[in-house]
């Protein structure tokens, strides 16, 4: 018979990684892994589809498992398409004052993400955006994929993990920066030194620099 000490030595702790991990790693550098020419096959697809798509399963299955996608009932996920660019408009050379060009100190207060997000909020208006993950980007648009939940759907009701959407304090919560690219957008992603008026809002800063003034 083998003794204790023979049967500690034959157990061997478990060294590989998770199918998540290597999709992870693909998608670090897409263009220097196997997704490189299936992204490029799929952007020509891409192009050709409605800019707000719903699909069956997630392109990253990894981001969308992190950030809370469940394959049940109430879950969606839509492939939002956004044109890239500043916003900023063309030079102009004649025809009006350089004054009223509208170029110099106009910039873009959210990223294609968030804007990915609330324009898909507003063709899905009963279903409430969880988060969205990065899939995609060519020389015009980029592509995002958006987590949507149904609030009122049974099986999102039942679920312990995900049933806090359901509150009303959740609603219309991508028009209130509280996804994650929200909250990076509003500066929340900081903290200490420098990050003093984010918190609340900076707006709400704002505000109370202007009553105290």
């Amino acid at each position: 018979m083998m003794s204790n000490e023979t049967q500690q030595q034959e157990v061997r702790p478990v060294n590989g990684k998770s199918m998540y991990s290597y999709i992870a790693d693909a998608w670090k550098n897409p263009s220097k892994s196997y997704l490189k020419e299936l992204n490029h096959e799929r952007r020509i697809l891409w192009r050709r589809e409605e800019n707000f798509l719903r699909i069956d399963k997630p392109t990253r299955l990894d981001r969308a498992r992190a950030l809370g996608f469940k394959a049940k009932q109430g879950y969606v996920i839509i492939r939002a398409k956004v044109r890239k660019g500043n916003f900023r408009k063309r030079a102009i050379t004649a025809g009006r004052r350089a004054k009223r060009k509208g170029i110099n100190q106009m910039t873009v207060g959210k990223s294609l993400q968030r804007m990915a997000e609330e324009r898909t909020a507003k063709r899905y208006q009963n279903l409430e955006v969880l988060n969205s993950y990065w899939v995609g980007a060519d020389g015009q648009h980029e592509w995002y994929e958006v987590i949507l939940v149904d609030p009122a759907h049974p099986v999102i009701k039942a679920d312990p993990k995900i049933n806090w959407i359901c509150k009303t304090n959740n609603k219309n919560r991508v028009y209130r920066g509280l996804t994650s690219a929200g909250a990076a957008g509003r500066g929340l992603r900081n903290k200490g030194k420098g990050a003093e008026n984010a918190r609340p809002s900076v707006r709400v800063n704002k505000q109370a620099r202007g009553r105290h003034n």
